[in-house]
């Protein structure tokens, strides 16, 4: 921090409003700086550590939009509130765009600009921590994973704990989440590393061949058998063995594979010899494994034999920024391949990439950043070369009079005519919450507005109802 005393910088051309906001929040304990053109501001940022700026939009010699740009550019750690005199829904767009965090409507009320600046504080001590936490794993290297969102620094620290071990693991995450990477970065991190990694899905293989497929056969031993085969219980000798997809497994081979833990030992299908392999295991599924167990589709002496270490996978809508991160990797792999010259994606083809659900994790995004490669040239990927499928959010109101909203970008909406504005904004608000499945800050940036804007309606909401 430089020697000027202040978290909170207050750029504002008029000198008594500038001074009014100062006793504000000095009555709070909350120490500030005043300055009255926005070149000041910009030599103060560019110098000192502020956590948050209350910015005018309109000052004497450059604009409040052209301050965000700089910090947008420079990567200048710090909260925007800007507190503009139009309270138009357009400049509410417009400056959420531009990078504010939030905005308050002069004339300003003291508790709605105390509150604004105290969240704004908050969600900057909370990004401190994250990266303070997250700086080890900014560059991970752990078996193709992208990304440092805190979830993910999560599972690489668990990676990093069950290397070590020999301990089974239970992988669990939706389809598409990365399973398969997961356990080959265990395999990386163990002491088998130098040992063969064998991959198994046992949804791909037909249930009277998967004995075979792991614990191999004898020739003759069934129709096709037309040769003596090593299963990958074998192949993985001295290495790991991961069973993809594993509750999959119809029960009569589940109680095979649980004495083969038990004991190690493996028996070819038509053989009577017992032989002895050194296998780690790991396992995954995309279903709820304990349900699979209650409705008894899985072995539980199984399940609590695999289940010794469970690592779950993160959806790619809950990795925050991660997400831009991944595309830029697959951008430019997937360019290199094509042979194509895109080196990176436009500010709104970033956020379309951000406020989509990703239903189908990082194999949709992988299929999404390949298909506007290969159908587009340049060196810039845009928002309208993107083909992400949209969602239809469920109506709250089933009246066939219900309307698509005009003009409604990504997930489609429908909502009853013939209500009260505040009604249908209540609606609107809630079906993308709904639609994000419960995530605010992903629902705030779907509605372009800031999380704290959404919390101040939902409590207004609830008390009036």
């Amino acid at each position: 921090m430089s020697s000027l005393n202040g978290e909170i910088l207050i750029v504002e051309d008029a000198l008594s409003v500038g001074l009014t906001y100062q006793a504000w929040l000095k009555k709070e304990r909350l120490e500030s700086i005043h300055v009255t053109s926005g070149m000041e501001a910009l030599d103060l940022l560019r110098g000192s550590e502020f956590k948050v700026v209350l910015l005018d939009l309109q000052l004497p010699d450059i604009g409040g939009m052209e301050i965000m740009k700089v910090i947008r550019d420079e990567q200048i750690p710090v909260s925007v509130v800007v507190v503009t005199s139009t309270g138009s829904i357009k400049t509410a767009v417009d400056v959420m765009r531009a990078g504010a965090y939030d905005y308050v409507v002069k004339p300003a009320a003291q508790e709605r600009m105390i509150t604004t600046v105290k969240n704004a504080l908050e969600r900057e001590t909370l990004q401190t921590v994250v990266k303070e936490i997250t700086k080890p794993y900014a560059k991970p290297n752990l078996g193709g994973f992208i990304g440092s969102s805190l979830p993910m620094v999560g599972v690489y620290r668990m990676i990093e704990a069950v290397g070590r071990s020999t301990a089974s693991v239970f992988i669990t995450g939706e389809s598409g989440t990365g399973k398969e990477v997961c356990a080959q970065a265990i395999h990386q991190s163990s002491e088998r590393k130098q040992n063969p990694f064998v991959a198994l899905n046992c949804a791909a293989i037909p249930k009277d061949l998967i004995e075979s497929e792991i614990f191999g056969h004898l020739k003759g031993a069934f129709t096709g058998a037309t040769t003596n085969r090593d299963g990958a219980a074998f192949a993985a000798n001295g290495g790991t063995l991961f069973l993809d997809e594993i509750c999959e497994m119809d029960l009569s081979l589940q109680s095979k594979l649980l004495r083969f833990l038990q004991t190690g030992s493996v028996q070819k299908v038509g053989s009577d010899k017992v032989d002895k392999v050194d296998v780690r295991i790991l396992c995954a599924t995309n279903r709820e494994p304990l349900k699979e167990v209650e409705e008894g589709r899985f072995r539980e002496d199984l399940f609590y034999r695999l289940h010794v270490v469970p690592i779950h996978l993160p959806p790619l809508r809950e990795r925050d920024d991660d997400v831009v991160e991944i595309a830029n990797a697959l951008l430019q792999q997937i360019s290199d391949e094509e042979g194509k010259t895109f080196e990176l994606f436009s500010d709104d083809a970033k956020q379309m990439l951000l406020q989509h659900t990703w239903p189908g994790n990082v194999r949709e995004l992988q299929n999404v950043v390949r298909n506007a490669v290969i159908l587009n040239d340049g060196s810039v990927i845009e928002a309208e070369m993107l083909s992400i499928g949209t969602a239809i959010i469920p109506r709250t109101n089933n009246t066939p009079s219900a309307q698509p909203v005009a003009g409604m970008k990504g997930p489609e909406l429908r909502v009853t005519l013939g209500r009260s504005y505040d009604e249908i904004e209540r609606e609107i608000v809630e079906a993308t919450i709904t639609h994000c499945r419960g995530s605010i800050p992903r629902a705030a940036e779907m509605l372009k507005v800031s999380p704290s804007t959404i919390y101040r309606k939902r409590e207004g909401w609830s008390q009036a109802s």
